[in-house]
């Protein structure tokens, strides 16, 4: 059957905005456009490995105490078929946003960092920002080779959003972690956040409008025109009207900053937000500050789907609060259960969850890990209806309480990368949440600043957390980066802990590993394109 050329279109556009902005590598093929066989297994749905990759950073502080690095990587190896140009990889700064929703200035003109490559840290100026801003465009880190990662640092409270892209055998992979010590004030903590790709819709579930809540979400526009976006809340009680979230100009190339709690005049605990493009797309950072809890930034949630995994709850977690959103048009009852490292349990009083269509549903779990790290495992009960979810997770107690997040994390694809790991500080969480096992290859990189690759294999129980800290490069010196594999086995979902105590408080920070879009599944209509090159 022929294909129309808008189907065909539509089919690039979707794969586009699923692989963030990933463009691929399709083989040719031989002359005479090859037999019948040969034309039908070409289209056969196929995973090729991407030529471009982007990443977006939102802007990390506006905190006169606070410390920024960013660190840049692309697994060693490359992936079969990926293109063997040397290529590029680089962080830009964005152009600043309007306004943060409070009535103050947002991140301003920005490419306030100064440049940076290699594998240096550049030291950006006095805190404060009080040297003038560079440019939107100027160079704040590039990478330069695969399996080593590259790393820069800023101390600016008006450090700006920054937008990067790689090409050529840089792409497949390409990762880009931000992670900010704020070391006082409203948000005191470690800030982790794996910069994202550009996209049209984003959950998060575990957001807040409250009194003593600071929740920004910062938007950034990766392209050359305008982006259009559309801020929806939903509440215990269902959507929260806000005419001022709608319709929010993103200028290209550009970022805007707001403050949720200025979209509404109705406080919230636990909040929903869904960030909805209209025009365009975007990549979307949700940064929280509690004035006695701390702060760190919320990743989105997997997709809606029946079932949700969230690994990696530390053992001496003080307190997990669990957020879920029903976004369809029915009820979900979920099933509650808390997998650690001996198997499956279900809390306590907290068997099953009831969410209604279109609201948020929040329970507090306490001390649901009771001194076992673990994972918790939302499976449908009866009535099945996609949600999303999140934990908001607690450690430490009094004024040394620290928050982090994890939301719903999708399933090991082929490979998923953290950039930014730290010797005794990165811890991983792994869970199994089937009836079967799963292996695991997770190989560590060589340091920032040299050192050798290191890998181990471990096996996954099924209906178990597996916590382990990644092996240790020989001679590593610098951060390292982690890549984690499944070699076989049932489904493995997994995050990254890292930790970095300080003055008495507990600082950390949780990442979900989701897949690092090293190479996306290549649709019919465009094997078809393929072939009408040959």
């Amino acid at each position: 059957m022929k294909r129309t050329t808008l189907s065909l279109f539509a089919a690039t556009a979707a794969l586009a905005a699923l692989g963030g902005a990933a463009v691929l590598a399709v083989p040719s093929g031989g002359e005479g456009g090859g037999s019948t066989a040969a034309r039908t297994a070409a289209k056969a749905p196929a995973r090729l490995p991407v030529q471009r990759s982007m990443a977006l950073c939102p802007a990390p502080t506006s905190s006169d105490v606070g410390e920024t690095a960013y660190t840049a990587f692309t697994p060693a190896g490359g992936v079969k078929g990926a293109s063997a140009k040397k290529g590029t990889a680089e962080l830009l700064s964005a152009a600043g946003g309007a306004t943060k929703g409070d009535g103050t200035d947002s991140s301003k003109d920005d490419g306030k960092d100064s440049k940076g490559s290699k594998d240096k840290k550049d030291k950006q100026g006095a805190k404060g920002g009080s040297k003038a801003p560079a440019p939107a465009g100027t160079s704040v880190l590039s990478l330069k080779e695969p399996g080593k990662p590259a790393t820069a640092t800023t101390s600016r409270s008006d450090a700006p959003a920054l937008i990067g892209g790689a090409d050529g055998a840089l792409a497949p992979g390409w990762t880009v972690q931000q992670t900010t010590v704020v070391a006082a004030g409203s948000g005191r903590g470690l800030h982790g956040l794996t910069c994202t790709a550009p996209d049209t819709s984003f959950w998060f579930p575990g957001a807040s409008t409250a009194k003593g809540r600071q929740d920004y979400v910062h938007l950034t526009n990766p392209d050359s025109t305008a982006a259009v976006v559309d801020l929806e809340l939903y509440g215990t009680d269902g959507r929260i009207k806000s005419g001022a979230g709608e319709g929010i100009t993103v200028p290209p190339r550009g970022t805007v900053p707001v403050l949720l709690s200025s979209l509404t005049d109705q406080p919230a605990e636990d909040v929903t937000l869904h960030v909805a493009a209209r025009s365009g797309r975007v990549g979307a950072g949700l940064q929280a500050a509690d004035d006695k809890k701390g702060g760190d930034w919320l990743p989105a949630s997997a997709e809606p789907a029946a079932d949700a995994v969230l690994p990696g709850i530390p053992g001496d977690a003080t307190s997990a609060r669990l957020v879920v959103f029903a976004p369809g048009s029915d009820d979900a009852d979920l099933k509650v259960r808390f997998a650690g490292p001996n198997g499956t349990i279900t809390p306590a009083g907290h068997e099953t969850l009831h969410v209604r269509s279109g609201m948020t549903a929040a329970v507090d779990l306490g001390d649901v890990a009771k001194g076992e790290a673990g994972s918790l495992l939302l499976t449908a009960d009866g009535r099945s209806a996609p949600v999303v979810a999140a934990l908001r997770v607690t450690r430490g107690k009094d004024d040394k309480q620290e928050t982090a997040f994890i939301p719903a994390v999708r399933q090991l694809g082929g490979r998923a990368t953290v950039a930014d790991n730290r010797p005794k500080g990165s811890t991983l969480a792994l869970v199994a949440p089937g009836k079967e096992a799963a292996q695991v290859k997770v190989t560590s990189s060589a340091g920032s600043e040299g050192g050798e690759p290191a890998e181990k294999t471990y096996t996954v129980k099924p209906g178990t957390t597996l916590t382990v800290e990644p092996p240790q490069p020989a001679g590593a010196k610098g951060v390292f980066a982690v890549t984690v594999e499944k070699v076989s086995g049932g489904p493995v979902h997994a995050s990254r802990t890292l930790a970095l105590p300080k003055d008495g408080v507990p600082m950390f920070t949780i990442q979900p590993l989701a897949d690092d879009r090293s190479s996306v599944e290549v649709p019919e209509a465009e094997q078809d394109l393929a072939m009408l090159n040959r």
